[in-house]
């Protein structure tokens, strides 16, 4: 082959393994489309604050929600809402979320950009497009809980994902008793998950 078409040969495959790799990592869906909170959610009262906190996905519906299994990963989305009731505004920044399995272990709160770095590291995923995994950490950050910014009347509901790291960074032991504990509140909160 002459170099002209060796040239666009390579200039062809290069365009279709950037066109093939420039939306996202994993095709997750909007976070428009989540639904309400499901009726057997669990309630807690906190004072100013009352917490409720959806059940456990299973790991098809974690697939079915971000194409990718998060819990083989050993990241644990734990989906809650927070609904200001009366008092002083609440900083969230100063709350402190974690999960305690069964054994007394904490389980370490990820960023959705921490929880992205963890997922392509548990998939092995070293060759990406800059461009798609920014988009990727996009998509997540939407389904995120937003704790950096003060809760009260003005934005009185709040609802999202907080992402939580096992310990020994191995796939999430659904058998495991799991619960919720948020401190540096007015009032500590403790939820069982499942």
């Amino acid at each position: 082959m002459d170099r002209p078409r060796i040239f666009l040969l390579t200039l062809l495959m290069s365009a279709f393994i950037g066109a093939s790799c420039s939306n996202s990592l994993f095709k997750v869906k909007p976070a428009t489309e989540l639904p309400p909170l499901p009726g057997n959610s669990r309630t807690t009262d906190a004072g100013p604050v009352a917490f409720i906190v959806a059940p456990l996905l299973s790991d098809e519906e974690t697939q079915e929600l971000f194409e990718v299994n998060l819990p083989v990963a050993g990241v644990l989305p734990v989906r809650m809402q927070m609904n200001f009731q009366s008092g002083a505004p609440i900083e969230l920044k100063r709350a402190r979320f974690k999960v305690l399995d069964s054994q007394s272990r904490e389980w370490k709160l990820l960023s959705p950009k921490q929880a992205v770095s963890r997922i392509m590291k548990a998939n092995g995923m070293t060759l990406y497009n800059p461009h798609a995994k920014k988009q990727f950490e996009s998509d997540l950050t939407a389904y995120g809980l937003d704790i950096k910014t003060v809760l009260d009347s003005a934005q009185p509901k709040r609802s999202g994902f907080l992402f939580f790291q096992t310990p020994d960074k191995r796939a999430v032991d659904s058998s495991q008793k799991l619960t919720l504990a948020v401190e540096r509140l007015p009032q500590p909160v403790t939820i069982a998950l499942n």
